[in-house]
């Protein structure tokens, strides 16, 4: 069996594989939902040809030899949910893949989805499947246009004003460019970012203000009310782990009357290293000894002298940076 993974939206790559499944006799199962919809559109449309006798349906596959289908499906860029992700985890029993099938991801690897793909490729291997993809095997050709082809589209459409809007914003530039060199006046070519609105009208093309654009952070009921500061104490405790310094400080003479203690979560294992956490502990007592009373009765200067004793204790020692969180008790 030959599965050709590629966009859904891309219907003549569809048509591509379609004409070479009839050439050699194969039958075309097209299987997920995205591509389902997009491949009954086209044909309703008359933009995707498919024989009558070529087109099975799923429950069909069982009757068939597998030599003598092909399946075009979704999943080139490792999307989880994917029937090709399902496929390559063993995890989609009605089509299941087997040893000796082949594999073609008719797509490039965009930007951020390598390791989901690579993911992706090794599982397929794992089931027996032979891959193609177009680091290793000529088997894509992009479907973005090429500049002779947005030539063709710019001289076809003339458009009076151009605004380019896919791509990185090198290729914006390059495309705002391409448009200026085949007529179209440079003061109606607008290179835009994301979160800049652009008014259109007789008068031409003008910017507006700037809006707020981006992600928005969901997490349980809230929507947006996490903001960067919170973000980036959790990347901080996922990486390197939590130390809770409990101190009791009489604030009239400065004395000691409880801790330091020191309790960490992600850190290390206090079991095991209880020696190493005493000696913090004796380089914040001798900290404290050092300072003024004037100092260990301000709260925000001793949190952040704790802080700064420890950091150097920690990294000095086993090059580690816990978030440090210095709870005071004032009596």
């Amino acid at each position: 069996m030959v599965v050709v993974a590629t966009f859904s939206s891309n219907i003549h790559r569809v048509q591509q594989v379609i004409n070479a499944a009839v050439a050699c006799g194969r039958k075309v199962l097209v299987n997920g939902r995205s591509m389902v919809a997009n491949t009954v559109v086209a044909r309703q449309l008359g933009y995707l040809q498919i024989p009558a006798e070529t087109l099975i349906e799923l429950r069909e596959l069982r009757d068939l030899p597998r030599s003598e289908v092909v399946v075009i499906t979704t999943g080139s860029q490792g999307e989880p949910l994917s029937v090709l992700s399902r496929m390559a985890m063993d995890d989609y029993r009605k089509l299941p893949l087997e040893t000796g099938d082949t594999v073609i991801l008719s797509s490039s690897f965009i930007p951020g989805n390598e390791k989901a793909i690579s993911r992706l490729i090794n599982l397929l291997y794992r089931r027996g499947a032979e891959v193609f993809y177009e680091k290793t095997s000529e088997v894509h050709v992009s479907g973005h246009a090429s500049q002779e082809e947005l030539k063709l589209v710019l001289s076809l459409t003339r458009p009076h004003c151009f605004v380019p809007i896919h791509g990185e914003y090198r290729h914006l530039v390059k495309h705002a460019q391409l448009a200026t060199s085949m007529g179209v006046a440079a003061e109606r070519v607008q290179v835009l970012e994301n979160g800049q609105p652009l008014l259109v009208s007789i008068n031409g093309l003008r910017l507006e203000e700037r809006v707020a654009t981006g992600r928005i952070f969901i997490d349980g009921k809230g929507v947006g009310d996490v903001g960067m500061m919170e973000l980036r104490d959790r990347r901080h405790l996922a990486n390197h782990g939590l130390v809770m310094v409990l101190l009791g400080i009489n604030q009239n003479d400065g004395a000691i009357l409880y801790g330091p203690e020191l309790v960490t979560r992600g850190f290390v294992v206090e079991e095991e290293n209880t020696e190493f956490l005493d000696e913090a502990r004796q380089e914040l007592c001798q900290m404290l000894e050092e300072h003024s009373l004037e100092v260990l009765s301000d709260w925000e200067e001793m949190q952040a002298e704790v802080r700064k004793t420890l950091r150097r204790f920690f990294n000095r020692h086993i090059d580690r940076r816990p978030l440090i969180l210095p709870v005071i008790f004032e009596q």
